[in-house]
């Protein structure tokens, strides 16, 4: 089916409406385009419960947007984990003791706002480092009391707009032993890294005491994924598997010792830093992850002019690379240099920020 065309009188009746709706003009041609694009699904012969589908996701996200909305400037750590897990059990502790450190530290926790490794995590942070995004299901109805206490949760009917909530906002993960959904939302990460969707974040695997649960994973992925070439040898090396909370917290806060977020500009890819690097440290940079690049070096820079026109973290020193896009996926390795180089200063427990678009 031909998607058909808006008339123009219509194009036109919607920026109208759009400036009468008094909204900023930096954002009336998005605003716009998604206007244009309900128009055009009526129009077309779209089924009805695709434009059920539709209206449910964007008023959720819109709802999820609303609730994160107040606490941008704030880092946040995802932490997944087994609805079933039950109070005594070690990985509930586990994770209660995580997202406690963490919250000392500034950090907000974000879950599914559900029983078991959810409640404890938003436990162990408090109800006010916690937002919960849980989703409506026949024997999971409501958010656990933490997260209720302060009406920070909002509930989602589909999967998939939950899953982009729980993942979008934080610079942070850690997942704790579980079932189908915890092992759904690991492999998500680790693919939308693996593939550049998603900007490098650390991902801890958090285990009890002891505990073989991650390790046995581990090892599938290099005795069948890396052997039978479906992956690449060094795409588990972005995950850190450990049974150690101080740990966990170490990899979560020491990823941004030195970086502090990226963007794309046009091909190029800008990494801004806390310590910029000195020319001999550049050298070494180059030597060692020149196949990375598509061409050129890694060079300082100062803020590019889409940088300067959007007052987008102009006072971090930055350094810009054009990136070969088949190895987007090793970038992370690039970053862990940046955060080990000798002049960066002595490790501290920054603010990492969202990244700008493409």
């Amino acid at each position: 089916m031909t998607a058909r065309t808006i008339p123009p009188e219509v194009t036109d009746d919607i920026r109208a409406l759009i400036t009468n709706a008094g909204i900023d003009a930096d954002k009336q041609d998005l605003v716009a385009r998604i206007l244009a694009t309900g128009v055009g699904m009526g129009l077309d012969d779209t089924d009805r419960l695709d434009l059920k589908i539709t209206s449910a996701a964007l008023t959720e996200m819109r709802a999820a947007f609303a609730l994160f909305a107040p606490f941008r400037g704030i880092p946040k750590a995802t932490i997944f984990g087994s609805a079933r897990t039950r109070p005594d059990d070690a990985l509930y502790r586990a994770a209660s003791d995580v997202a406690h450190a963490l919250a000392e530290r500034g950090w907000m926790i974000v879950t599914g706002a559900g029983p078991g490794i959810m409640q404890a995590a938003a436990e162990g942070a408090g109800p006010d480092h916690s937002l919960g995004v849980s989703i409506r299901l026949p024997f999971e109805e409501k958010p656990n009391a933490v997260i209720a206490k302060n009406d920070r949760n909002v509930a989602m009917k589909y999967f998939f707009t939950r899953k982009l909530m729980l993942v979008k906002e934080s610079r942070a993960f850690i997942c704790v032993p579980g079932g189908f959904g915890t092992l759904d939302e690991m492999f998500e990460l680790l693919t939308l890294q693996q593939t550049g969707k998603a900007d490098p974040t650390p991902i801890v695997l958090l285990d009890r005491a002891g505990g073989t649960f991650w390790a046995g994973l581990e090892r599938f992925v290099h005795e069948h994924l890396v052997a039978s070439g479906v992956i690449s040898p060094d795409d588990f090396d972005r995950v850190l598997v450990t049974d150690s909370v101080d740990a966990a917290v170490t990899e979560i806060t020491g990823f941004y010792r030195n970086y502090d977020s990226l963007r794309w500009v046009g091909g190029r890819l800008v990494i801004r830093l806390h310590t910029a690097p000195t020319d001999d440290e550049l050298d070494d940079l180059n030597a060692r992850f020149g196949d990375l690049l598509a061409e050129g070096r890694i060079e300082r820079t100062a803020p590019l002019r889409a940088e300067v026109r959007d007052n987008d973290r102009l006072e971090l020193p930055r350094v810009v690379l054009r990136l070969d896009q088949f190895k987007v996926g090793a970038l992370h390795r690039l970053i862990r240099a940046l955060n080990d180089l000798p002049s960066a200063a002595a490790e501290t427990e920054t603010t990492p920020v969202p990244v700008s678009g493409r």
